[in-house]
């Protein structure tokens, strides 16, 4: 028969068990709380697009869900990589500024249309990454619902804005090459000094200046994609 000094030994560890249950659970509440306040306060309530790097102190008191917002920064640090920069130097050797451009720089140009293909799939292999991380995660109910707003802040909607300039891009820099085919075909008809076109056919001066229109209507589209961008990142 067992004594009661040692049933209430066994009670006494079942006691403590349920204490350090009640503890764990505490601590996943209040790292959970951290983290959505963090969410909220930090991404969702601040105007544009902003992925705040938490302070140490703040990662600590996330817990395990600090990985969970390393899928955003993980995804934003790799769009900066692969595709922001990288698009940035293309724009910089390739875009045309003048009609000498589209007549000297056909090369650049070429490597420019090119290599937006490469930026596109580096685009779209950050957010398939980034999605397959966001499908694994395991949230309550309460951080699901305010991850899923940030995730869709900083990682979907930059990334779809970020696919529209793309179309827009290829078009522009299809007609420039275009353009500087037709200007070298016809150069015997055509006289290009600085911005300053002089053309001795009608039918060539009708015809570049139809180019020429097509590719300033295009440009405007780029220009409208670059504005929507900017819009969402300050917020507006």
């Amino acid at each position: 028969m067992r004594t009661f000094v040692q049933r209430l030994g066994a009670l006494s560890l079942l006691l403590a068990f349920s204490v350090v249950l009640v503890a764990c659970g505490n601590k996943e509440a209040d790292q959970r709380v951290a983290f959505i306040a963090f969410l909220q306060t930090r991404v969702l309530d601040k105007p544009g697009l902003r992925v705040p790097t938490p302070t140490a102190e703040e990662k600590a008191s996330f817990g395990d869900y600090a990985q969970h917002y390393a899928v955003i920064t993980d995804f934003n640090e790799g769009m900066n990589q692969s595709v922001s920069k990288p698009m940035n130097e293309v724009m910089a050797k390739g875009a045309p500024r003048s009609i000498t451009d589209l007549a000297s720089r056909h090369d650049d140009l070429k490597a420019a249309k090119e290599g937006l293909g490469g930026l596109r799939t580096a685009l779209d292999q950050q957010v398939a990454k980034a999605d397959a991380a966001h499908a694994q995660l395991k949230q309550p109910d309460d951080l699901k619902q305010v991850y899923d707003k940030a995730y869709e802040k900083t990682v979907t909607a930059p990334a779809t804005t970020f696919k529209e300039v793309f179309p827009a891009l290829d078009t522009v820099f299809a007609s420039a090459l275009s353009i500087g085919d037709f200007l070298q075909q016809n150069k015997s008809k055509i006289q290009v000094s600085g911005s300053s076109v002089t053309v001795s056919d009608p039918a060539v001066q009708a015809e570049l200046n139809k180019m020429l229109q097509q590719l300033n209507s295009q440009s405007a589209a780029i220009n409208a994609a670059q504005q929507k961008m900017q819009a969402m990142v300050r917020g507006g």
